[in-house]
């Protein structure tokens, strides 16, 4: 999808939004159709509603957002659900941002909807939370690191989407996957160790997880996505949890080529392994995508 006329209109919808312009016409329409208190300005709730208005997919599609309240936090998520309804069970995935991201550039960046259109796709949106590598005081939106931190709010936070999401809609428990990027694949590889019998693959990107070392889960595939000039989150530190998940998932020495900058590790658990090295930073890799869906189509749970 093209997604400069997303963000320009986007730009242009902030603009008017707060500053009155000679394109009063079009200030008046979004006034009138998104200032649901009627005090002549869109708050910043309004604005998030004018703004997915805008942001529909190429195929028309549009994410709802759902609501819970997990010990008396708001917490949100985007849902989108399969372009073509049926009475078959959708498979399921979650997207997780960095810290200091948002569900909304989750959604942007990923796009998983675009690539996996019969796909139920989530993009959960973290709390503020202390980082491990910036933002010691919490300030910027994140997820918890380890078992038992932050009172396990955003583990509590999966749940309760899980469970929304199976009552409401037909889920594929046999096809369940997380993925994320920088602090949200760490938390993708925190699933893993608390969650990972609801799994059936995962794909961290640019991350490591001390709690995997702690608590060795039970094997899964896994796609990891590492940048050799990745200055955050060392490319030395993603190697060594490459090797680290590779011997856990008894996968073997030597890999074969499974698409362009991937190896895949055949594993005698039935958990292979497969490695996206690109010569990039940390990123987000804009050929991510579609190779995650690929692989996830790869993989269910017996």
């Amino acid at each position: 999808m093209n997604r400069l006329p997303v963000l320009v209109a986007a730009a242009l919808l902030l603009v008017l939004a707060q500053h009155p312009t000679n394109a009063q016409t079009l200030r008046d329409r979004l006034l009138e159709r998104f200032d649901k208190d009627g005090d002549g300005k869109l708050s910043q709730q309004e604005r998030r509603a004018a703004f997915q208005s805008l942001r529909r997919n190429s195929d028309g599609r549009t994410p709802e957002t759902l609501t819970w309240t997990i010990d008396g936090l708001e917490r949100q998520a985007l849902v989108y659900l399969p372009k073509d309804s049926n009475d078959e069970p959708a498979p399921l995935v979650f997207g997780f941002h960095g810290h200091g991201g948002s569900m909304q550039n989750a959604d942007r960046s990923f796009g998983l909807q675009n690539h996996w259109p019969e796909a139920i796709v989530v993009y959960m949106q973290g709390v503020p939370t202390p980082g491990q590598l910036t933002d010691p005081e919490g300030k910027r939106n994140g997820w918890q690191s380890s078992i038992g931190d932050q009172g396990d709010r955003d583990l509590k936070f999966f749940d309760a989407v899980l469970k929304t999401l199976r009552e409401k809609y037909k889920v594929d428990n046999s096809r369940i996957y997380s993925t994320g990027h920088s602090n949200g694949g760490g938390f993708t590889y925190l699933l893993w160790v608390a969650r990972g019998e609801q799994f059936a693959a995962f794909a961290p990107c640019a991350a490591v997880n001390r709690a995997f070392l702690k608590q060795p889960p039970e094997p899964r595939p896994i796609l990891h996505i590492a940048g050799t000039h990745d200055a955050l989150v060392k490319f030395a530190w993603q190697e060594r949890m490459i090797d680290t998940v590779r011997r856990h998932n008894a996968c073997s020495s030597e890999g074969t080529e499974w698409a362009s900058d991937c190896t895949l590790y055949p594993s005698e658990k039935d958990a292979p392994v497969v490695t996206m090295i690109h010569n990039g930073t940390h990123k987000y890799p804009p050929e991510a995508p579609p190779l995650i869906v690929k692989f996830f189509k790869e993989h269910q749970k017996p």
